[in-house]
């Protein structure tokens, strides 16, 4: 007898994750490998965080076939990923550190952080935050965002 897997138990292929920092963000992307069936390939680096290179970074993403970008971030941080990625058609989401840090085997270094949110990120388990529509302007409380 075959039981098929639930729909939320299936991996997503090609993930990335971004560890955003003020000046630069910590980037994980996890593939399947091209030659071994059931291995995945996990590659790390660092973007700074500047228009150019996140735009490069999307198109690189895109180009690699992403199906969804998790960045994780405090504070402002993470206007500029989340919104030139999503630019470049990507399918973005924003997790907010705090909830991401009470799922068990959290690591403290950016690289590994990078890597633990898209192990997270392909199996489903990190929920997004609310991102405010680009009419309005920054949020000043948690309670709304003025307009601009």
């Amino acid at each position: 007898m075959e039981v098929p897997d639930e729909e939320y138990e299936h991996l997503i292929g090609r993930v990335a994750a971004i560890d955003v920092a003020k000046a630069f963000g910590t980037v994980c992307t996890r593939m399947p490998h091209q030659s071994t069936s059931g291995r995945r390939v996990t590659k790390v680096w660092d973007v700074e965080a500047t228009m150019n290179a996140v735009t490069e970074l999307g198109d690189r993403l895109a180009a690699l076939g992403v199906e969804k970008v998790t960045v994780e971030s405090t504070g402002d941080y993470w206007r500029i990923w989340y919104y030139l990625l999503e630019a470049r058609g990507l399918n973005v989401q924003l997790v907010n550190a705090r909830d991401v840090k009470h799922l068990p085997g959290r690591s403290k270094t950016d690289k590994l952080d990078a890597v633990w949110l898209a192990k997270l990120t392909e199996k489903g388990l990190v929920r997004p935050s609310f991102v405010p529509p680009k009419k309005f302007g920054r949020c000043v409380t948690t309670r709304g965002c003025a307009a601009t």
